[in-house]
């Protein structure tokens, strides 16, 4: 008997861990992955240079479109994906809900603190401006850099 309940509430827990994450992108009606384009492709693992493996995946969102936090917890600080302060060097790190995710491109409201999931949490940055004809999108990736789209 004490096995059994167990086994449920195992169940339970996994299933809760693995809850789906809300919309991201004011532009768009559900998380798509972005496809390839002549800067890459936008799924987890897709090659990158130098043999590099893309390690998050890209949620399509149009430039200035508004970017909303996917699940509750916290702003953690600032993510920055490549230090250089291009137009696009910023982002947040969140965790909450038993994730830890980095989320880039975007301008966010604030650095720190509580959020709700689908509460405003920053506006897409310009990303044609630093990469033309790529197809805008906000960089999703965990902490601990294992594939994110399941949550997706």
């Amino acid at each position: 008997m004490h096995s059994i309940t167990a086994l449920i509430l195992a169940i339970a827990i996994t299933s809760v861990t693995a809850a789906q994450w809300g919309n991201i992108c004011s532009s768009q009606p559900a998380n798509r992955v972005r496809g390839c384009d002549r800067h890459g492709c936008g799924g987890y693992n897709n090659p990158r240079s130098w043999g590099r493996k893309h390690k998050g995946v890209d949620v399509v969102c149009e430039d200035g479109s508004t970017v909303y936090a996917p699940f509750t917890g916290t702003i953690d600080k600032q993510a920055r994906p490549y230090g250089n302060g291009n137009a696009v060097d910023n982002g947040v790190q969140l965790s909450g809900a038993g994730f830890c995710i980095k989320m880039f491109y975007i301008r966010p409201v604030k650095y720190r603190g509580s959020i709700q999931q689908g509460e405003k949490i920053g506006v897409m940055l310009p990303m044609q401006s630093v990469y033309q004809g790529i197809t805008s999108h906000v960089h999703i990736q965990n902490c601990d850099l294992t594939d994110p789209t399941p949550n997706l």
